[in-house]
């Protein structure tokens, strides 16, 4: 595919297109320009259905989709095949995605050549590893034992299975290190990270249940926004759109969102964020 010598390079995530609400904003959303690329940093939906539907739309409008997996699309829910656990569901994703013309984590990472450029986008599978540890926990086993107690815990603890691995955090560090050794290979142009959870542990503080946090990231990935020459870090998860920064390098939570969540937020909704801006 040709570089975009014009266009915009935005970015969303948090679709949850299983609200019929969403499937009406996702519906309508369009480029603004020909040349336009949309990154989409993950929980598109949970049903494999819902997730075809959402990527193959905005992949027909947009001259190129980057998709990075958010935890809700890694779920193997009911009524969905049930030996699609783990790898072999996340495998399957990929498979579809790339049927669809969508890039991968698994994908050479695409150069953006346009307004802004050039930066190599670079979409991220990592997970998580409850090394994100509320206050007052020590311990991944306390802070899963007090989550429980307040019941603050994730669905993932029910529906993300991590097949063949032992466990989440051991599939984390599998895939940390898979992209480690991808990162150390490229040259020296800037860098736009989208992954599903930010790379630091900041962006969680805000959050309105601390007890969350552990499913929000990894300290493994700390310093890459400064180990990398990173232009931006683009994310979702918290569902709490906003700008932040870190060392210099911008950080920007793209979520649409719960309709209960975006139908109260007072500002109005930038649905799709300039990555570049």
């Amino acid at each position: 595919m040709p570089a975009p010598q014009d266009g915009r390079l935005l970015a969303i995530s948090d679709l949850h297109v299983s609200y019929p609400e969403n499937r009406a904003i996702v519906q309508d959303l369009k480029p603004f320009t020909p040349g336009d690329w949309l990154l989409v940093a993950g929980d598109v939906g949970e049903r494999l259905e819902h997730i075809d539907w959402a990527l193959r739309l905005l992949a027909a409008r947009f001259e190129r989709v980057v998709w990075a997996p958010g935890n809700h699309e890694l779920w193997t829910p009911p009524g969905d095949p049930p030996d699609l656990k783990g790898v072999a569901r996340y495998d399957h994703l990929v498979d579809m995605c790339r049927n669809l013309g969508v890039v991968t984590p698994e994908d050479p990472y695409p150069l953006w050549e346009g307004p802004g450029g050039p930066v190599r986008i670079v979409p991220l599978f990592l997970l998580y590893d409850y090394t994100f540890l509320p206050p007052g926990s020590t311990t991944k086993e306390a802070a899963l034992a007090h989550a429980h107690g307040t019941g603050v815990v994730c669905t993932d603890e029910y529906l993300l299975h991590p097949d063949p691995f032992p466990s989440r955090e051991a599939w984390c560090r599998s895939r940390v290190e898979l992209t480690e050794r991808r990162l150390a290979e490229l040259d020296d142009v800037p860098l736009v990270f989208l992954n599903h959870y930010p790379l630091v542990r900041e962006p969680t503080d805000v959050l309105w249940y601390p007890e969350f946090a552990q499913w929000c990231g990894t300290t493994a990935t700390r310093d890459w926004h400064r180990r990398y020459p990173a232009a931006a870090m683009i994310y979702g998860h918290l569902h709490i759109p906003r700008e932040t920064r870190y060392d210099g390098v911008r950080f920007e939570e793209v979520s649409l969102g719960y309709p209960r969540e975006w139908k109260r937020r007072q500002e109005p909704r930038r649905l799709l964020r300039d990555v570049l801006a």
